[in-house]
């Protein structure tokens, strides 16, 4: 265990060694406040086999947490991304994956067991690699994007997937993130750090688009995610490559808030990641402590995990502030939504972090 201090937070992180290379990992919902779980997506290079892991995290105050299996199965495609319903009893875990597949499961906590329940595949789905995936509020609507340029939109109804294509640039468009914004909007993102919102009211296209002209052709990069606070919908926060974050506001649709970026003219922005930002989440943790001092105009603070291994979190207009500097890539992380505090992360070198901040 390592014990960190920064000017705003105090950590405490505590690494767990796994035998196979970890893709991506979430929170499941809570069930208890001393025992909570982890799914995983890993992947055995010896075996080339992927599988998805449910994992007890056990903790107390006066002990430090530990990480329990609990159960697997094996995936048919290695997975490229998770989501999660937050049904406590049962909630569904979504994978995309390489081949082009949507997999749903259902996670029973109190045994800690996992169940398939379908999936979705073939021409008619994508071609290829589903870069990125979400679930609606309700747990039943998710959205897929896929280097293929497709969007599809997946419901679970009477216990099975349905599927509606929602579009297809025909391979002129490779997307690589997306995001809910309300029951019947979300936000794409993808090559040339573009952005586009969709409104299901409104079909045929994006009701709205952001291009990245600031770069003036210097570079190319491609947004890897995205995350929407529920509370401030109209700003859509995003994630790429050259350590590039920023926030679009749909009430200045051509002006990007750079937050991170080492492409950026700005000297005033201070960068933490010079390489691909895979995942970007809002901190409700940092934004709870410093409410008061966060104006409708400011974006809120946000967590960052980088291929040059670095975990931080970022502020607009402040020095970011670094969690971890692994010499590996960190390469997924995830912010309890129940307990903000706690942060759980995947680092290349197979192994799993979970940091308490106080």
């Amino acid at each position: 265990m390592a014990v960190l201090t920064s000017s705003s937070q105090n950590l405490q992180v505590h690494r767990f060694p796994q035998e196979s290379y970890i893709d991506s990992l979430r929170w499941l919902p809570q069930l208890s406040a001393f025992h909570r779980h982890i799914i995983l997506a890993a992947f055995d290079s010896e075996s080339s086999t992927s599988s998805l892991q449910i994992l007890n995290s056990s903790n107390s105050s006066s002990n430090p947490p530990e990480l329990t299996f609990q159960s697997s199965l094996t995936t048919p495609s290695r997975i490229t991304s998770l989501t999660t319903s937050q049904n406590p009893n049962k909630p569904l875990i979504a994978a995309s994956t390489f081949s082009g597949s949507l997999l749903l499961y259902t996670a029973d906590l109190v045994n800690g067991s996992l169940e398939f329940v379908d999936s979705v595949d073939g021409k008619g789905f994508h071609l290829g690699r589903v870069n990125g995936i979400d679930v609606s509020e309700n747990g039943s609507e998710f959205v897929s994007v896929g280097e293929d340029g497709r969007i599809n939109w997946v419901s679970f109804v009477g216990g099975g997937l349905s599927t509606r294509k929602v579009f297809d640039s025909n391979g002129l468009v490779s997307y690589g993130a997306v995001k809910w914004a309300s029951p019947v909007e979300f936000v794409s993102g993808g090559l040339g750090f573009g952005l586009q919102w969709w409104d299901q009211r409104r079909p045929g296209g994006p009701v709205s688009q952001f291009k990245a002209n600031w770069t003036r052709g210097t570079t190319s990069g491609i947004v890897h995610s995205i995350d929407i606070h529920p509370s401030r919908k109209h700003t859509c926060l995003a994630g790429g490559s050259s350590g590039t974050v920023f926030a679009w506001d749909l009430r200045w649709q051509q002006q990007p808030i750079m937050l991170s970026g080492v492409g950026t003219s700005d000297l005033s922005i201070l960068s933490p990641s010079e390489s691909d930002v895979w995942e970007v989440q809002y901190d409700n943790y940092t934004t709870s402590s410093n409410y008061r001092n966060v104006s409708e105009s400011r974006v809120l603070p946000a967590m960052i995990c980088s291929e040059d291994g670095i975990l931080a979190v970022i502020e607009q207009g402040e020095e970011p502030i670094e969690l971890l500097a692994e010499p590996c890539a960190i390469n997924s992380f995830d912010i309890d939504r129940q307990n903000p505090s706690d942060i759980v992360c995947s680092l290349e070198w197979e192994s799993i972090a979970i940091l308490t901040r106080s």
